[in-house]
């Protein structure tokens, strides 16, 4: 007897995505490493958290048997609202807590459901498309590829700040622009955009009538400034500004999967409505734990310090070989080696570091180069101890005298 049945059908989108960076780092280190292995390839902090995260979720364990509502606690969102306030500088009484806050589990969540909020694909007009800086968070393309818009990457090289320009792009482009991604701190090269630049790129969305979705989940980790939002930059009107927002890299906690998205009542609506159905509510136990971590910020302090005293060991070793700067924020180095995949292969064979090639994070350009080849992203989650370690390793490897 024949099987009559038709063969069920695959999302033919998915064809679009590339392998996650690191399937591809896993596929490419396969050779046994030269020394004992450390990883600085992923942006996993390795920071002890807070201790009341264990107690909070202890205490509060009678929510682990009941559905959490998707907009959260009221104490969550006036804790995450009067941090926006006083940490972005806002007008007081511009922002409503209850309406303008929604809880995620984790930024990388909302920053992928984002699309499915702006994006309007009509069968008889060209796809909406996404902006967004190269190199790149790599959510960000493929939220796009799977909503059915197109991606337009905007270089973001040293010549541009390592930031990119939305404003240099043809009327053409803007005009069919739905979103715009903008990270600053930026992954992977921790240039900050200032408070005019945003301004700019704020107007340049209510002009053209896209939504700029600010990823500032890196904002809390800073050399010496704290950086500016995209909210302090809305001057009171938040209209067509969304910002995302983690405790994973501000207090050491990736594993609680809490973060929020702020900013216009209008669509924060609509993503609540999207998540009515779509999202996964955070449990209440976390939603305790994460407003009491909104409202400490003497373990911030704290962790900031650990990643300054990195960063000053990165100075003293790299100086200024390998392109090495001190970036504004964020946690990883952004080291020009030539060949950023030929550079990681080697630092694993014989220095038993595991680092990121840039050409993972970016893609080619129109001119058929892409902006991360040269480079290797080095995240420095580990202790001090351990990182200088895996620091010395790579200047020993890749540094000529």
């Amino acid at each position: 007897m024949t099987n009559s049945r038709l063969p069920f059908m695959i999302n033919p989108r998915l064809d679009l995505l590339t392998d996650y960076p690191f399937q591809r780092l896993t596929a490419l280190l396969q050779d046994p490493p030269g020394a004992e292995p450390i990883n600085l390839s992923i942006g996993e902090p390795q920071h002890q958290p807070p201790a009341m995260v264990t107690r909070i979720l202890a205490e509060q364990a009678a929510g682990w048997g009941k559905y959490p509502p998707t907009i959260g606690t009221p104490p969550f969102r006036t804790a995450v609202g009067a941090w926006l306030t006083n940490r972005f500088h806002l007008p007081a009484g511009a922002f409503d807590a209850d309406k303008q806050i929604l809880p995620l589990a984790g930024s990388r969540e909302g920053l992928f459901q984002v699309i499915q909020i702006v994006c309007r694909a009509a069968p008889d007009q060209p796809p909406p498309l996404v902006l967004m800086p190269n190199p790149f968070y790599q959510v960000y393309a493929g939220a796009t590829y799977l909503a059915g818009a197109e991606p337009v990457f905007v270089p973001a090289s040293r010549e541009s700040g390592f930031l990119p320009d939305f404003s240099a792009l043809p009327e053409s482009i803007l005009q069919r622009a739905a979103l715009a991604y903008l990270c600053s701190p930026a992954n992977p090269q921790g240039a900050v955009a200032g408070l005019s630049s945003l301004r700019r790129t704020i107007a340049l969305a209510r002009r053209y009538g896209f939504v700029l979705a600010a990823d500032e989940c890196y904002s809390e980790i800073y050399d010496q400034i704290a950086p500016v939002g995209a909210l302090e930059a809305c001057g009171g009107d938040f209209a067509n500004v969304l910002v995302f927002h983690s405790l994973s890299k501000r207090s050491s906690v990736p594993g609680l999967r809490s973060g929020f998205v702020a900013g216009d009542a209008r669509l924060i609506d609509a993503f609540r409505r999207f998540r009515a159905y779509s999202g996964t509510a955070m449990p209440l136990p976390v939603v305790a734990a994460s407003t009491a971590l909104w409202q400490d910020e003497t373990h911030v302090v704290e962790n900031r310090a650990l990643y300054r005293a990195k960063m000053d060991a990165a100075a003293a070793i790299f100086g200024d070989r390998l392109g090495f700067y001190r970036p504004g924020g964020g946690f990883y180095l952004w080291l020009d080696v030539g060949d950023g995949e030929k550079a990681a292969l080697r630092l694993w064979r014989e220095a038993g570091v595991r680092v990121l090639p840039g050409a993972y994070l970016g893609r080619p350009g129109p001119d058929g180069v892409n902006p991360g080849a040269a480079f290797v992203r080095i995240a420095l989650v580990q202790d001090l101890a351990t990182t200088e370690r895996a620091l010395e390793r790579i200047a020993n490897t890749l540094v000529t005298a």
